[in-house]
């Protein structure tokens, strides 16, 4: 089964599938060991492992290499943030084609202007519900078998009734999931559910406007899939600040030994043995 079809059919009516964000394949291999069958690629996350802000700067072809490193490593199926499309209707056509040619199984499109801004700041612009139409039939006309989310960020800039009627408008030019961004509270995420029809993706994020909902409010609430975009890179940059203080002002970091991955862990996570064993068995047989 390819991965828009394990996507498709991890996406049970009844059930919130959890997809956690992992901007490199060692973050998805850690993942996929703990059990989750899917996995998340944030346009934020992939820009801040670079030093850089999400503010539209990242690159097509950083996109692409980031999302194919990452099902290469972990063979799970992977949701990516597509942005704005990364330019105009050409530009949308060329991304969906070469997200589809590393495997990707969903992709996200949004309703904003360039420059884009995070989901959950202030000062963001919308395109018009004819432009955002033309990109989805871009990505629509042009993709495989990928499944094709519409994000809408009207809710913080023109309210949620703009955001429910161009949910409605995005799901009748065919997109296959809505994506609600920057909903504030419960009643918002039922709101919405009562009056769009579609399957619905949640973005469960830190630090911003959406209230920490847990997986089972969610599928209370009747939405499809929650991502956790931000959350795992958050962790890791957390405890790196935290190791490099402590090897500044300790001048070791034995004290933190308990926090990491052993040798051995990270070997195992990594198949270190397993393709020793491959290496072996080729050099035999030459």
């Amino acid at each position: 089964m390819n991965h828009p079809a394990r996507l498709r059919d991890l996406l049970q009516p009844g059930k919130t599938l959890k997809v956690p964000g992992t901007q490199e394949p060692l973050a998805a291999l850690l993942a996929k060991r703990v059990g989750f069958e899917a996995l998340y690629l944030s346009g934020a996350a992939l820009s801040a492992s670079k030093g850089l802000p999400d503010l539209g700067v990242l690159t097509l072809d950083e996109l692409v290499t980031a999302a194919r490193a990452i099902i290469r490593a972990s063979d799970l199926p992977l949701i990516v943030d597509g942005d704005t499309g990364y330019g105009e209707v050409l530009n949308i056509l060329r991304l969906v084609r070469e997200l589809d040619e590393v495997g990707v199984a969903a992709m996200h499109i949004e309703d904003q202007e360039m420059p884009k801004r995070c989901g959950h700041l202030e000062e963001k612009r919308l395109v018009s519900v004819d432009e955002m139409v033309s990109r989805l039939r871009a990505a629509l006309k042009t993709r495989k078998e990928m499944l094709i989310i519409a994000r809408t960020d009207a809710r913080g800039v023109t309210g949620m009734e703009d955001a429910i009627a161009r949910a409605q408008v995005y799901a009748a030019a065919g997109a296959d999931i809505i994506f609600p961004e920057g909903l504030q509270s419960a009643e918002e995420f039922a709101t919405f559910r009562r009056a769009v029809s579609s399957p619905l993706m949640a973005n469960m994020t830190e630090f911003g406007k959406t209230p920490y909902l847990t997986e089972t409010q969610f599928r209370d609430l009747g939405y499809s899939l929650v991502i956790y975009p931000v959350s795992s890179l958050r962790l890791a940059a957390k405890a790196m600040e935290i190791g490099y203080q402590t090897l500044r002002d300790a001048g070791t970091f034995e004290g933190l030994l308990p926090k990491m991955l052993t040798r051995e862990e990270l070997y195992d996570v990594i198949k270190y043995k397993a393709h020793e064993a491959i290496a072996r068995d080729l050099q035999k047989k030459t």
